[in-house]
């Protein structure tokens, strides 16, 4: 006889109500590294100029660094509206440990891109090495309002405090020791815990950190989610797939709170629509558990080396 409906579509549909209403928690997961610093390759405007630049990114690999910096002067007097030169050519300078020039070329590139973070990385670089202190700290100052969670920029920070004041590097460092591997250790020590600067610096980034975890807590349990909803359209479809062309049961999607009679092709269609979209979702949101996670190693690392290197 005829049925009065589908126990597996009512099953999907209240199935798919209930994990729309799941909130995202709190998750530990594992980090992964920050990726390394690599010149830019960035096209240029001027073909034969690029041509020069991509030629002197190979020398500069192979560290010959005199070659390079031709190719990259040869690249600049085609072009010299192109910060991405000079901050190759700065680079090629800091491999010859010719640090003014690496500072002259670091500026130019600013002075041409003042939103460009490795131009203010280089330029702090070469003043740390020229112990030209107050300035790399201004330079690294200015690059992090661009971006305050540059990593890079942190260290130098650290490296440039930790060279301002020596004496309190090592009680900072013994501290860190003592907490053991695998632990952020709670606060500053020695010297370093009296310093307002140092103290305002840490519980800074443990907010940071803090916010990051929820954010990383939130976007796996909605990945979570997402593929559960998937998993219930497929095995729904699949049912759905196994009946005869010519089955009279009757089938129902939930709308809200409610339960309306539709066309088996109207049914299907929901699913693969369904589908297409969590599937979309779930790529999205991977990404942005990629994005969170190097963003979480990247501010551990900040607060183990601002407790164990510097003030």
């Amino acid at each position: 006889g005829r049925r009065s409906g589908h126990p597996i579509l009512s099953y999907y549909s209240l199935l798919l109500s209930y994990l729309r209403t799941l909130k995202a928690g709190d998750i530990d997961e594992p980090l992964f590294a920050d990726p390394p610093i690599v010149l830019e390759c960035t096209m240029s405007t001027v073909p034969e100029a690029e041509a020069k630049k991509e030629l002197g990114n190979k020398h500069f690999a192979a560290k010959e660094f005199d070659e390079a910096i031709k190719l990259y002067s040869e690249a600049i007097a085609i072009d010299d509206k192109n910060h991405v030169y000079f901050s190759n050519r700065s680079a090629s300078y800091g491999g010859k440990k010719d640090w003014e020039n690496a500072a002259k070329d670091a500026k130019e590139c600013i002075k041409i891109n003042p939103t460009f973070l490795k131009g203010f990385y280089r330029l702090a670089t070469a003043q740390i090495e020229l112990d030209e202190l107050d300035a790399a700290l201004a330079t690294i100052k200015s690059g992090l309002s661009i971006d305050p969670e540059n990593s890079q920029l942190h260290k130098q920070l650290r490296i440039v405090k930790a060279k301002k004041n020596p004496t309190k590097v090592g009680a900072s460092a013994a501290s860190a020791a003592e907490s053991g591997p695998g632990a952020i250790p709670s606060g500053l020590a020695g010297g370093a815990a009296g310093d307002p600067a140092a103290n305002k610096e840490l519980m800074d980034l443990r907010q940071q950190y803090t916010q990051t975890k929820r954010d990383y807590g939130a976007a796996q349990a909605e990945v979570n989610k997402l593929q559960r909803e998937i998993k219930v359209s497929e095995i729904t479809k699949s049912e759905l797939d196994s009946l005869p062309e010519n089955s009279d049961a009757k089938m129902y999607q939930g709308v809200g709170k409610m339960f309306m009679l539709s066309t088996r092709e109207d049914v299907i269609s929901d699913l693969e629509k369904t589908m297409k979209e969590s599937k979309s979702k779930e790529g999205d949101t991977s990404k942005k558990l990629s994005y969170l996670e190097n963003r979480l190693k990247s501010q551990e690392q900040n607060i183990r080396e601002l407790i164990s290197g510097s003030s």
